[in-house]
């Protein structure tokens, strides 16, 4: 099975590919792996959804690939899901995505306008290890969240359980290409007033890591 990985940064996957074999440069962004009798390809797109929605379009439409998977580190909304949890997130949307009315927010798809905000990952792979993990609603965002108010707000409009800064793009470009994925992510921090301090990066990269292998094992 040929398996494409996307990461934003390279450190949200080191701890998985120390276990690779056999790197070699693919293309741009790419470097190519195996595992568990599969050929893997990790693409790093950088921060944000649009590097990621570019990237993921140019990968994808240059090679063909069996399935997709998307890790990397999220916060939580919920306090039912703890730093260092990892979740599998089976909705997502544009959170920002909308226009200002005065007070008001409008999301886009109250205004009639053409476009995909809303995410659902309708067939995910059938597979044990991502079967065991929590499914959960996300945002995607450009401006993580770290203010009360908007804290308060967001919640209010979507009521999402964990965001990110790309996991909606991911999604987007597998379901354009048809493409079988998944968004798997491990929760650093609870999403509240910007406090560093409190963040679990360190567990949620080492659980990742065991999530991310345990689901190579199971393809």
């Amino acid at each position: 099975m040929r398996i494409l990985i996307v990461a934003a940064t390279a450190p949200e996957i080191d701890p998985i590919v120390a276990g690779f074999l056999s790197a070699s440069e693919r293309g741009p962004r790419v470097l190519g792996y195996t595992y568990a009798g599969h050929d893997i390809d990790l693409l790093v797109t950088g921060v944000g959804m649009v590097a990621t929605a570019a990237w993921c379009s140019r990968v994808l439409a240059q090679t063909p690939y069996d399935l997709g998977l998307n890790l990397g580190v999220c916060g939580s909304f919920d306090p039912a899901i703890a730093p260092g949890t990892v979740v599998h997130v089976v909705t997502d949307r544009l959170a920002e995505l909308g226009v200002e009315d005065d007070e008001v927010f409008l999301p886009i798809a109250m205004l009639n306008l053409p476009c995909d905000s809303g995410l659902v990952n309708a067939r995910p792979p059938q597979n044990v290890a991502l079967n065991a993990l929590p499914a959960v609603t996300g945002i995607t965002v450009n401006t993580v969240h770290g203010n009360a108010r908007s804290i308060a707000a967001v919640i209010e409009r979507f009521k999402p359980q964990v965001e990110s800064m790309e996991g909606a793009a991911f999604m987007y470009a597998c379901l354009i290409h048809d493409l079988p994925f998944a968004q798997v992510r491990a929760v650093s921090n609870v999403v509240e007033t910007r406090n560093r301090g409190s963040w679990k990066m360190a567990d949620a990269l080492h659980n990742l890591a065991g999530a991310a292998l345990s689901i190579l094992g199971h393809v």
